[in-house]
């Protein structure tokens, strides 16, 4: 039994005010996760972009799929017809509009179940196919063409979850594919209930009282277009999700302590590597007499510069201003004697420090 909108529409009166605002600050809470961890935001990782690829190209042709043009025929709004017209009324309005004026095989196939009233809504609730090629139904028992349009009715959903699975496994994605998995499965096997419920509880009799065409519910044509929809919503919504955790602007898990180990480890190494660079180049400027006689002159020369500037009038008494009213000497005092005990730190603490280990 499908829910009406009137009573879908109450729900979400009373339900939104409470559920939207939570809905929100979860967002942002998940949003400004990274950022308080930090986590910096980096490009799509070339595995991630592969299952967006996937993602994106199966939303494109969902949507495609969705276009009445590639929908089976529906020959009640292909011949304007009614539901109770005569059936020879209605193939001839057909063949008419067929080249040649001739039935196809599967319209006269389609002709010869169209024995009763019955047969005709269980057409608009099943579509042309189950109702032409279904070896074993027939309209006294309606439940046979579900059963038999079941497969047809899963298949969508068993595609797009083996595509799903795909663009989340750990050999396309990457680390950042897994995380949604499940999720995506949950999902699918969610919508996939939703659908085959709703084909089953449909009420296919309401047809019966329609005396115009605009009065028909064709279910199966809307159906089918609501389930390439919300399939290709939620390969959209996946890839939303993949492109957001994946470049750490949400959803991004802190890196455990065994990693921030490994990247401090690293970064130490790095920084030894390079202070043993400058210890070599300053060793070897020391060694070499030409070398060590430039340096000896450039200091020379800049230790000279500095003294005739020192002399200048104009920098005396700037420097005498700023020593007695700018700047207090006592502090600067106490923040370098901290700074070289810090770099430097007394023999007898070195000392007191080995022998404790």
């Amino acid at each position: 039994m499908a829910i009406p909108w009137g009573t879908i529409k109450s729900l979400l009166i009373f339900f939104g005010p409470m559920l939207l605002p939570k809905a929100v600050s979860y967002y942002r809470s998940v949003r400004n996760a990274p950022g308080r961890a930090g986590i910096p935001i980096q490009p799509v990782p070339p595995k991630a972009l592969r299952s967006l690829l996937i993602l994106i190209t199966t939303v494109l042709i969902l949507l495609v799929r969705a276009l009445p043009f590639f929908a089976p025929e529906n020959i009640f709004v292909r011949t304007q017809s009614r539901l109770q017209i005569p059936t020879d009324v209605l193939f001839n309005r057909l063949a008419s509009l067929r080249p040649g004026g001739v039935l196809t095989p599967a319209d006269t196939t389609l002709r010869t179940k169209f024995v009763n009233l019955e047969s005709r809504l269980l057409y608009l609730q099943f579509g042309p196919e189950v109702l032409a090629d279904c070896p074993f139904c027939n309209s006294d028992d309606p439940r046979s063409y579900f059963y038999y349009a079941l497969p047809a009715l899963l298949a969508p959903h068993l595609v797009n979850l083996i595509i799903v699975s795909l663009a989340t496994s750990d050999l396309v994605g990457g680390p950042h594919g897994p995380k949604w998995r499940t999720t995506a499965a949950i999902l699918s096997g969610l919508g996939a209930t939703l659908d085959v419920y709703l084909a089953s509880s449909y009420n296919y009799q309401a047809n019966a009282r329609a005396t115009r065409l605009s009065e028909l519910d064709f279910f199966f044509w809307d159906s089918r277009t609501y389930r390439f929809l919300s399939l290709a919503a939620l390969d959209a919504a996946l890839a939303f999700l993949l492109y957001l955790s994946s470049t750490n602007r949400a959803f991004a898990n802190p890196p455990s302590a065994a990693e921030r180990v490994e990247a401090v480890t690293r970064q130490l190494q790095m920084t030894k590597s390079r202070l043993n660079a400058v210890g070599i180049i300053k060793n070897t400027a020391i060694r070499d007499e030409e070398l060590r006689a430039r340096t000896q002159a450039y200091w020379q020369h800049e230790g000279r510069l500095m003294r005739e500037v020192m002399e200048e009038r104009e920098v005396v008494e700037g420097v005498n201003d700023a020593l007695q009213n700018r700047i207090n000497i006592q502090d600067i005092t106490r923040d370098a004697d901290a700074y070289a005990l810090n770099v430097l730190p007394r023999i007898e603490q070195t000392v007191a420090e080995t022998t404790v280990r």
